[in-house]
């Protein structure tokens, strides 16, 4: 519990770092507030108790409106910021130092029985809000995912992706994932693409 507060403070730009700040983390945070119902109920999971841990995550989702299921694998020092709609499926796989924000779903693409079907998602990942990281996909360490991305193939290491579907491009900037919430400098490769030939037909009509 105190290294999910201290995550909180470090991640979260409204957080104030007083007693104040941690009290107000403690009562009003949903992302706060479901990972302590995720802990239980994963717990219980994993020795194989029917039923109650996803009674419990079914408490914890009308509390929070976040939904997550018991089964899915979790690291250290996970945050979700504002949370709503957030969904993470069954065998859906978390690293360490993840940002998720509200409307990310972590879901599957099919109805497959006894298979992976939901993400691996790799450590220091930043997912931006309403984005969807759909089927058995890896997702790298170091990757940002931005707002309303739609991605479904795997993406590599020190990545950035937008758009949909998603399009990727390697980070140059390593302050960008210092900051997990920094969406105004990612870059797309339509973008720069675009801006390269517009310079080379700027380029041709100076010379004639």
């Amino acid at each position: 519990m105190f290294n999910l507060i201290k995550t909180i403070l470090e991640r979260d730009p409204a957080a104030k770092k007083n007693i104040f700040g941690i009290i107000e983390i403690i009562l009003t945070y949903p992302g706060f507030h479901i990972m302590l119902f995720y802990r239980i109920a994963n717990f219980l999971h994993r020795i194989k108790i029917p039923v109650i841990p996803r009674f419990i995550m079914f408490i914890g989702k009308i509390i929070t409106n976040i939904e997550i299921h018991p089964g899915a694998k979790i690291g250290k020092r996970f945050f979700i910021d504002h949370g709503s709609g957030v969904v993470i499926g069954e065998t859906a796989i978390v690293g360490d130092d993840c940002t998720l924000y509200q409307g990310v779903t972590l879901g599957g693409t099919g109805k497959e029985k006894g298979k992976k079907r939901h993400p691996t998602i790799g450590n220091n990942v930043t997912i931006g809000a309403g984005a969807k990281v759909l089927g058995p996909i890896t997702i790298g360490s170091n990757v940002k995912i931005g707002a309303n991305a739609v991605v479904t193939g795997d993406v590599p290491d020190n990545c950035t992706v937008v758009g949909v579907p998603g399009r990727l491009a390697r980070i140059t900037d390593f302050s960008l994932l210092k900051d997990p919430t920094d969406y105004i400098h990612l870059l797309d490769p339509q973008k720069v693409l675009l801006e390269q030939l517009e310079k080379r037909v700027s380029i041709l009509e100076e010379k004639f």
